[in-house]
């Protein structure tokens, strides 16, 4: 059916093409609700079940090691006559060891041990992975060759091997230093032995990180934001730290999460093999590593301490991954 000119002609009036007030827009509400990219991650992390329960057992571990020990009756080192080798009770939930100290407390120190190195082992992998690779991606060429293959090299070394050396060499040194100054009196309770596997960390492990910094820059240094940064004359040490840095943060903390149970594996790994705390001070590998000779009498001793660092390590590999997934997801595996 067609319509005459003069039909629509009469329809349309001067009133139709006025311009509309701002009063006309004032109702109108947007169908889709504007959130921005933490929101959206952390909506995104939400809906990972998984994830989710691995981050409430981590909240729970956390109380677990930096609560429990307050709130137990004994210390880690207390020996209690008449209590020695205990199964678990009442008054010991987790028993006794041979020397009379509850297993409980000091399980819940192994785990502030093993949280606290993986959590500081990560921020220092962080730091000077992030800085190292932003500065090999950003400055290209011949320094960036030189860099990586200078990377390559460390990948190459063997970090026990070299754990073990650090740990002979400044032991001596570092015990007196300790012992003739008092501010690092608190040093004494972990002993060398930890302090030489965060120099090795320091040393060694940001290598992995720097190399996926410095893919992240490459990427990013072409974009027209940081072209019109240099042509504004920012500097390269500013155009790192406020623009190339902060859009990196994402992939940033989720290999700082994943990072942090092989941090946790390794020191007690190293606390098994008597290279990690000094006793009495105690981690869950030298737990494990003391209870291996009355395992067959006292299979308790060992069985708290493994399940605790199978915990730990399986909660945070669990987060981890959904915390990437939930970041970036474009790197959600298929």
């Amino acid at each position: 059916m067609k319509v005459s000119a003069l039909s629509l002609q009469n329809k349309i009036s001067p009133e139709d093409f006025a311009p509309l007030g701002s009063d006309h827009f004032r109702d109108e509400k947007l169908e889709t609700e504007e959130i921005g990219y933490w929101k959206a991650s952390w909506r995104r992390l939400k809906k990972n079940r998984i994830a989710m329960f691995a981050l409430i057992v981590i909240l729970i571990l956390l109380v677990f090691a930096f609560i429990g020990p307050v709130l137990s009756p004994y210390t880690y080192d207390q020996q209690v006559r008449g209590d020695e080798g205990l199964w678990p009770c009442m008054a010991h939930p987790f028993g006794t060891d041979r020397l009379g100290r509850d297993i409980l407390v000091r399980c819940m120190i192994g785990t502030r041990i093993s949280m606290a190195v993986g959590i500081v082992s990560a921020v220092i992998v962080m730091i000077v992975g992030s800085i190292y690779g932003a500065i090999s991606g950003l400055a290209g060429g011949k320094v960036d060759i030189f860099m990586m293959r200078l990377v390559d090299i460390i990948y190459s070394v063997p970090e026990i091997l070299l754990i073990v050396v650090i740990k002979m060499i400044i032991s001596e040194p570092l015990q007196n230093l300790i012992d003739n100054t008092p501010s690092l009196k608190g040093l004494q309770r972990i002993g060398p032995g930890l302090i030489a596997i965060f120099v090795v960390y320091g040393l060694l492990y940001w290598v992995g990180m720097a190399r996926i910094v410095r893919g992240q820059i490459l990427q990013l240094k072409n974009m027209e934001y940081v072209t019109a940064a240099q042509a504004l004359g920012c500097s390269k040490g500013r155009l790192i730290r406020e623009h190339l840095l902060p859009n990196c943060i994402g992939q940033l903390i989720a290999t700082v999460m994943l990072q942090i149970p092989s941090a946790i594996f390794t020191e007690a790994f190293l606390s098994y093999l008597g290279i990690g705390v000094s006793a009495p001070m105690a981690s869950l590998g030298s737990l494990a590593s003391e209870a291996l000779n009355g395992i067959t009498s006292y299979p308790y001793r060992v069985i708290f301490p493994a399940v605790l660092i199978s915990l730990i390590i399986l909660s945070f590999n669990l987060f981890g991954d959904g915390l990437r997934d939930a970041l970036d997801p474009k790197m959600k595996k298929a």
